[in-house]
């Protein structure tokens, strides 16, 4: 019996086509070993349909209601054979779906290609076109394909080498008995240089097909000849050919999408598990956050908190993202679309139903899905966060006073993985910049051991106080003993401790807080104290400016390069002199990071800010209503600079100088 009931016709791509291939085969797709992911996905996608026709023609399933995806390996032949009982394909459809690469529209697709057009923005056009088959040119110098609708009596052959044309006959139904589509690769050879691995192995199948397709909800089977016993290869060794080994049947993936599940019904263990394999990280999540979203869009998500941060969190080069399945296929392994950046520690995956792909499957169409989505995410992981510090204050005041609430402790070790990211979002999400300020936690004066949040500061400000105070440093140690603490502590104002350098960036955004503008205590002028105290302070150190006017205006002249202002303060009460800022300057932590970048930074100068109450400036006075030009003056006018620079670790401007002067300073003592 002939296998062929009608003539092959050779049916030619469009002139751009193969060019097209070209391209796509060797730009669009990144790892070569997807080709199976995109055979698998559309066998996946078959069934799907047939299914769906079944509600209404259960006929289609008669005598064949198992669905499943066979992979068939031949080592021998180099053949791999992906086969489905799908809704199958007609001849018609055949042109029609696996010949879309010929439709008209081709020419402005490779003339946009060619321009360097952005992959995004074709995103719209290249979906038109099913080329997801077409990624098997990738492992295959042929491909044949043959395929029978479900309810058809007859099937129909592809056959392409990918050179521009393709022979598409009708072919005898025994040669696929029952409905669904086989697509047999014939591989090429193994090239692990240029991505190109021996695709016929059962454990290189195995390992794909679970990285990409562990969940699709269908059996994928592989057929593929036993692994050899020692008994055979001593054989091998024997009679020096290779054993012809038995042929086994074994089901690749689990099926069982974890995410799908309700939360109550999975274990803990289970959870760990799973995000063991998807974080490689060993320690248990700290948190785990499993939702479904309904609506517009529906998409399902597991995602965990990690315990520890990964080492490279802060690096510029390392890629976040979560894991992206559509209809259980992972599309993505590292989507970063999905949440914004601060929020990258977060592992876990999304599958979705309705998301619009491109060719490769890599790249998503930027449209009003990806962002409702990011939302959605990441209103919930707010969610969670915002549920964890409020448990601590419920448990705080139902448990001991001062003691943590076990979710309390669970945010503090939160918190000290990954406060310095949560810190980010406040200057990059405008839209939950107010959620986000409710989460940080900083060190205070108010207490050494605990951290504390803007709204209990806000609660224990004194009466009248209309600014929330903090300074900004390398560390408590150094921020904690500054001079320009003093007056805080004597009068019993709270200071926050900014000490990551992430909070330096921090201070841009974050101006106020219910109400209250945040002060640095290292800018501008300080008065603090009821109205009254304010007014009389203020008056006193007009009096003294007015006084010592004519030695500050020495001491200007002769730090001239480094300061722009010489004046009294209030801020001191113990230390002889601070160097502060304006308003608007750079922190000295701030300026010397901008110093560390390329090209350098600008170097500001500083206003030296003096105690009137202490005795080295009494000394100074009696000097210069002495002898205005006395040189004693301008060595200490380099030793006050000094001291003010060392007191908030700044670099010296002459360190030699400065040793000079104190060694002078020390033997004059003796």
């Amino acid at each position: 019996m002939s296998t062929a009931t009608a003539p092959v016709e050779t049916l030619p791509f469009q002139a751009e086509t193969r060019q097209l291939l070209d391209i796509m085969i060797h730009s669009l797709y990144s790892n070569k070993e997807i080709f199976l992911r995109e055979l698998i996905s559309n066998a996946s996608d078959a069934l799907d349909r047939l299914r769906f026709e079944a509600v209404t023609q259960p006929e289609l399933m008669a005598g064949d209601e198992k669905l499943e995806i066979r992979l068939e390996a031949d080592r021998e032949q180099r053949t791999l054979t992906v086969r489905d009982n799908g809704i199958g394909m007609s001849r018609g459809e055949v042109i029609a779906d696996i010949g879309t690469i010929a439709k008209s529209g081709t020419r402005e697709l490779v003339e946009r290609l060619q321009q360097g057009e952005s992959k995004q923005a074709i995103a719209e056009m290249i979906g038109q076109f099913g080329v997801g088959f077409y990624s098997s040119f990738m492992a295959a110098d042929r491909v044949v394909l043959v395929t029978r609708r479900a309810g058809a009596s007859t099937a129909t052959r592809w056959e392409s080498t990918g050179d521009g044309t393709y022979q598409v006959s009708e072919v005898d139904p025994e040669q696929l008995p029952g409905r669904g589509t086989s697509i047999t690769l014939h591989l090429k050879p193994e090239d692990r240089d240029n991505g190109v691995e021996d695709w016929s192995d059962r454990w290189v199948i195995s390992r794909i097909v679970r990285r990409y397709s562990d969940f699709v909800s269908y059996p994928i089977i592989l057929t593929a000849e036993k692994d050899p016993e020692i008994e055979d290869l001593a054989k091998e060794k024997e009679t020096g050919e290779k054993p012809r080994m038995p042929l086994e049947e074994k089901v690749l993936n689990s099926m069982k999408p974890i995410w799908t599940r309700p939360q109550a019904e999975v274990k803990a263990e289970e959870y760990n598990e799973f995000y063991r394999h998807i974080a490689h990280d060993w320690t248990e999540p700290l948190k785990v956050i499993s939702f479904k979203a309904e609506g517009r869009i529906e998409y399902q998500a597991l995602l965990f908190l990690p315990a520890q941060a990964p080492y490279d969190l802060y690096y510029v080069a390392s890629k976040p993202g979560l894991q992206l399945y559509v209809k259980r296929i992972q599309i993505l392994e590292k989507c970063e679309d999905l949440l914004p950046h601060y929020l990258r520690f977060v592992r876990g995956v999304v599958d979705s139903p309705d998301l619009a792909l491109n060719v490769s499957r890599e790249m998503l169409q930027q449209d009003r899905h990806i962002t409702m989505m990011r939302k959605g995410l990441t209103k919930k992981v707010l969610d969670t966060l915002d549920g964890m510090r409020h448990e601590e204050g419920k448990e705080g005041k139902e448990g001991e006073e001062g003691k943590e609430g076990k979710e309390g402790e669970t945010y503090l070790k939160f918190w000290k993985e990954f406060g310095r990211a949560i810190k980010e979002g406040v200057s990059a999400d405008y839209e939950n910049k107010d959620r986000l300020l409710e989460l940080l936690l900083f060190q205070s004066s108010h207490d050494p051991e605990k951290l504390t949040s803007l709204k209990d500061y806000v609660s224990r400000m004194k009466d009248g106080q209309g600014e929330i105070f903090y300074l900004t440093g390398e560390s408590r140690s150094q921020v904690e003993s500054s001079p320009h603490l003093e007056a805080f502590k004597e009068k019993g104002y709270e200071v926050l401790y900014l000490v990551d350098t992430v909070d330096e960036l921090l201070t841009q955004s974050l101006t106020e807080y219910a109400g209250k503008r945040l002060k640095s205590v290292g800018k501008g002028t300080v008065s603090l104290g009821s109205e009254e105290e304010k007014k009389q302070a203020e008056e006193a150190l007009k009096a003294k400016e007015e006084e010592l006017k004519p030695l500050l205006e020495l001491l200007q002249q002769k730090l001239d390069e480094h300061v722009k202002q010489v004046r009294l303060t209030s801020r001191l009460t113990a230390s002889p002199v601070c160097l502060v800022g304006a308003e608007h300057d750079y922190s000295p932590q701030l300026e010397k990071l901008l110093q560390k970048g390329k090209g350098g930074g600008p170097r500001q100068r500083r206003i030296m800010e003096l105690n009137p109450a202490h005795r080295i400036l009494a000394g100074l006075k009696e000097r210069f209503d002495h002898s205005p030009d006395d040189p004693l003056i301008a060595e200490y006018a380099d030793l006050l600079l000094g001291y003010g620079l060392l007191a908030e670790g700044s670099e010296l401007p002459d360190t030699a100088r400065f040793n000079h002067a104190v060694a002078e300073l020390m033997a004059r003592g003796l």
